[in-house]
Protein backbone atom coordinates (compact mmCIF):
# COMPACT_ATOMS: atom_id res chain seq x y z
CA UNK A 1 0.00 0.00 0.00
CA UNK A 2 1.19 3.75 -0.46
CA UNK A 3 0.69 6.86 0.79
CA UNK A 4 0.33 10.46 -0.71
CA UNK A 5 0.06 13.53 1.21
CA UNK A 6 -0.52 16.49 -0.66
CA UNK A 7 -3.01 19.17 -0.02
CA UNK A 8 -5.39 22.00 -2.39
CA UNK A 9 -5.88 25.49 -0.50
CA UNK A 10 -7.01 24.40 3.31
CA UNK A 11 -7.82 20.62 2.00
CA UNK A 12 -5.69 17.88 3.22
CA UNK A 13 -5.60 15.40 0.53
CA UNK A 14 -4.45 11.93 1.60
CA UNK A 15 -4.17 9.18 -1.92
CA UNK A 16 -4.41 5.56 -1.14
CA UNK A 17 -3.23 2.99 -3.72
CA UNK A 18 -3.44 -1.16 -2.59
CA UNK A 19 -4.69 -2.77 -0.84
CA UNK A 20 -6.26 -1.67 3.45
CA UNK A 21 -6.09 -4.79 5.06
CA UNK A 22 -4.44 -6.26 8.76
CA UNK A 23 -1.33 -5.72 7.54
CA UNK A 24 -1.37 -2.33 5.98
CA UNK A 25 -4.59 -0.34 8.16
CA UNK A 26 -2.18 0.52 10.74
CA UNK A 27 -0.07 2.53 9.05
CA UNK A 28 -3.13 4.36 7.01
CA UNK A 29 -4.17 4.62 10.36
CA UNK A 30 -1.01 6.60 11.58
CA UNK A 31 -1.34 8.73 8.69
CA UNK A 32 -4.75 9.91 8.57
CA UNK A 33 -4.49 10.43 12.53
CA UNK A 34 -1.28 12.68 11.93
CA UNK A 35 -3.19 15.08 9.73
CA UNK A 36 -6.06 15.40 12.54
CA UNK A 37 -6.46 18.93 13.74
CA UNK A 38 -9.43 21.86 14.59
CA UNK A 39 -11.37 22.16 11.27
CA UNK A 40 -9.47 19.59 8.97
CA UNK A 41 -11.06 19.41 5.82
CA UNK A 42 -10.02 16.27 4.32
CA UNK A 43 -10.27 14.51 1.40
CA UNK A 44 -9.57 10.54 1.59
CA UNK A 45 -9.16 9.20 -2.35
CA UNK A 46 -9.50 5.45 -2.54
CA UNK A 47 -9.67 5.66 -5.98
CA UNK A 48 -6.70 3.16 -6.06
CA UNK A 49 -8.02 0.86 -3.54
CA UNK A 50 -9.15 -2.66 -4.61
CA UNK A 51 -9.83 -4.13 -1.37
CA UNK A 52 -10.50 -3.05 2.07
CA UNK A 53 -10.67 -5.46 5.30
CA UNK A 54 -12.48 -5.02 8.29
CA UNK A 55 -9.41 -3.08 9.61
CA UNK A 56 -9.97 -0.85 6.97
CA UNK A 57 -13.04 0.30 7.75
CA UNK A 58 -12.56 0.25 11.19
CA UNK A 59 -9.63 3.38 10.17
CA UNK A 60 -12.59 4.87 8.30
CA UNK A 61 -14.94 4.39 11.60
CA UNK A 62 -12.05 6.48 13.54
CA UNK A 63 -11.10 8.99 10.72
CA UNK A 64 -15.03 9.89 11.03
CA UNK A 65 -14.76 9.81 14.99
CA UNK A 66 -11.65 12.22 15.36
CA UNK A 67 -12.68 14.25 12.11
CA UNK A 68 -16.23 14.37 13.79
CA UNK A 69 -14.30 15.36 16.95
CA UNK A 70 -12.73 18.40 16.00
CA UNK A 71 -15.47 19.71 13.59
CA UNK A 72 -13.78 18.86 10.61
CA UNK A 73 -15.61 17.35 7.49
CA UNK A 74 -14.04 14.08 5.51
CA UNK A 75 -14.83 13.17 1.84
CA UNK A 76 -14.05 9.98 0.39
CA UNK A 77 -13.25 9.81 -3.15
CA UNK A 78 -13.18 6.92 -5.77
CA UNK A 79 -14.84 4.00 -3.59
CA UNK A 80 -15.06 1.32 -6.20
CA UNK A 81 -18.21 -0.29 -5.62
CA UNK A 82 -17.49 -3.79 -3.57
CA UNK A 83 -16.17 -0.91 -1.09
CA UNK A 84 -19.23 1.07 -1.32
CA UNK A 85 -21.71 -2.12 -1.18
CA UNK A 86 -19.17 -3.30 2.09
CA UNK A 87 -19.95 0.05 3.59
CA UNK A 88 -23.75 -0.07 2.68
CA UNK A 89 -24.23 -3.19 4.20
CA UNK A 90 -22.56 -2.18 7.64
CA UNK A 91 -24.08 1.05 7.85
CA UNK A 92 -20.67 2.94 7.69
CA UNK A 93 -22.00 4.94 4.35
CA UNK A 94 -24.40 6.59 6.72
CA UNK A 95 -21.06 8.71 8.75
CA UNK A 96 -20.02 9.68 4.86
CA UNK A 97 -19.87 11.88 2.30
CA UNK A 98 -19.33 10.58 -0.97
CA UNK A 99 -17.44 11.75 -4.57
CA UNK A 100 -16.41 10.49 -7.62
CA UNK A 101 -13.19 12.40 -8.03
CA UNK A 102 -10.85 14.96 -5.97
CA UNK A 103 -12.60 18.05 -7.91
CA UNK A 104 -15.83 17.07 -6.93
CA UNK A 105 -14.78 16.40 -3.46
CA UNK A 106 -13.26 19.86 -3.11
CA UNK A 107 -16.55 21.20 -4.67
CA UNK A 108 -18.38 19.21 -2.05
CA UNK A 109 -15.93 20.99 0.77
CA UNK A 110 -16.87 24.02 -0.06
CA UNK A 111 -13.73 25.42 -1.32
Amino acid sequence: MDIVQSSAGDVSILTVAGDVDGSTAPALQEQVLAMQKAGNKMLLDLSGVGFMSSAGLRVMLLLYRQISANKGKVILVGLSDEILSTMKATGFHKSFTFASTIDEGIAGLGV
